[in-house]
């Protein structure tokens, strides 16, 4: 008997990997790998594929992402990510959500773009630290770790679209029950 593969369509594998990172380039540079015998040989490809990004591909990307603590709207599998990626990381602290709204605020003065981080994991004063910290680098240095978040917030929703598959295997539990 062999291992089910990690297998959807070309076109189903192409919108969810769209929905986890919106670089056209790199959703045909990993869909052009499959089928994949495992989760883990997509993450692996996908990571690769992603890094780097190129500063395009990052503009690209960000069209796609609310303001840390604003939520997202839409329909969309890439803003349902994004709304629970940052309810994970909500708080109802008046002073915090003032805080990170001025940074938000400085930093999209000095980046022209949303201050980007991976929320899933992480609690506001962490979010608001790294951001402050992040408001002191050069926007070379700052670029590339908005490459590396993106990256980073692709694979675990890839994960997540994907969990049904043991990540060693390949083999579907729900095949288990047929």
């Amino acid at each position: 008997m062999s291992t089910p593969r990690l297998d959807p369509s070309r076109a189903e594998l192409e919108e969810g990997l769209t929905a986890c990172l919106a670089v056209p380039r790199w959703v045909l540079d990993v869909a052009g790998q499959a089928p994949f015998s495992s989760l883990d040989a997509l993450l692996t490809v996908a990571r690769a594929a992603a890094t780097p990004l190129s500063p395009d591909e990052i503009d690209q990307a960000m069209t796609d992402h609310p303001r840390i603590g604003d939520r997202a709207t839409g329909h969309s599998t890439s803003q349902a990510f994004a709304r629970a990626e940052q309810q994970s990381s909500a708080s109802d602290d008046e002073l915090l959500a003032e805080a990170l709204a001025a940074g938000n605020a400085a930093y999209e003065e000095k980046f022209d773009r949303v201050f980007l981080i991976r929320a899933a994991g992480r609690s506001r004063p962490e979010i608001l630290a790294e951001l402050e910290r992040r408001l002191a680098l050069d926007t070379d240095t700052e670029r590339a770790i908005v490459g590396t978040e993106l990256r980073d917030i692709a694979l675990l929703r890839i994960s997540q679209l994907f969990a049904h598959v043991d990540p060693h295997s390949g083999f579907d539990e729900s095949d288990a029950a047929r």
